[in-house]
């Protein structure tokens, strides 16, 4: 029996509705490859940036998770609207099921640590426990922050609103190869590279920081995820809007706040640096 938790997990339960749903969209992921086309990988390239960037590395997780940097609503909102089209559900979800606290991670109380074995960790716990997914009265009282805006709130409850929306526009535009592309693959590969996060950054790479975790920094998952590969360094300075912390660690979401905060979309940035263990304001840390 499962009790009320931010958590859905229930190893003795599987969860049939996320299991059929993933398993439509890896089938649609499959086809995508036999209908390619340049037009189909452009689209699915934008979206997938704007999905996995700006949605789940701005927004969901620097943003809204971390608060690593400040914005106005309206782009917090277009952040969060992006966060929705990855399928990972809204921003509520997202933040109340995200913290794991340093010293519950890779031990018990974390849902998916690869202690628990490497499958389990990707995608395993994913597959069972009930989804709560837009149970927003419980996710509330672990984001009470996004809890009190409306717009949040009604988000979280439909979700899946835009993705619905965006399935329709692209059908509409290129039949069922730009759907396949811009939504079945686009999806998957998106969830991968997020799950990623989870399992290979806490088993292979380098650490800088003495964390009290299993977390490591993977280059090749930094590549595919915006930046948030270097996840020791993440671990070790949570609040940081800058996980690449050295010159040669890419992060493309820090380079795309540095542009932000150059035309004043952004401001207040926090930034850790490699040497230190403080978590500085910008201006101080450049």
């Amino acid at each position: 029996m499962t009790t009320e938790t931010p958590y859905f997990i229930d190893r003795e339960k599987m969860n049939w509705l996320t299991i059929v749903v993933l398993t439509l969209l890896h089938i649609g992921a499959v086809a995508a490859l036999f209908c390619f086309s340049w037009r189909n990988l452009a689209v699915a390239a934008l979206l997938y940036w704007i999905a996995v960037g700006f949605g789940i590395s701005l927004g969901y997780h620097r943003l809204h998770t971390h608060r690593g940097f400040k914005t106005s609503l309206l782009v917090e909102y277009f952040f969060a609207v992006c966060g929705t089209l990855t399928l990972e559900g809204g921003p509520i979800f997202w933040v109340a099921t995200h913290p794991i606290p340093p010293q519950k991670s890779d031990r018990d109380g974390d849902p998916h640590s690869p202690r628990d074995g490497a499958w389990w960790a990707h995608v395993g716990w994913i597959l069972v426990g009930e989804s709560k997914h837009s149970n927003t009265r419980l996710m509330s009282k672990y984001a009470p922050d996004l809890a009190k805006h409306r717009f949040y709130v009604w988000l979280n409850n439909y979700h899946w609103v835009p993705i619905v929306a965006l399935a329709a526009l692209v059908y509409a535009i290129g039949g069922l190869p730009l759907f396949l592309w811009a939504i079945c693959l686009r999806i998957v590969v998106g969830l991968h590279a997020t799950w990623l996060v989870n399992s290979a950054t806490h088993m292979w790479g380098s650490r800088r920081f003495a964390t009290r975790d299993d977390s490591r920094n993977n280059w090749w998952v930094a590549l595919i995820t915006f930046g948030e590969g270097w996840h020791n360094n993440h671990h070790a300075h949570p609040v940081s809007a800058r996980h690449g912390l050295a010159w040669y660690e890419f992060d493309m979401s820090w380079i795309t706040l540095k542009l932000f905060r150059a035309i004043g979309l952004v401001h207040s940035v926090q930034v850790a640096r490699a040497d230190t263990k403080l978590v500085l304001p910008e201006r101080e840390a450049a």
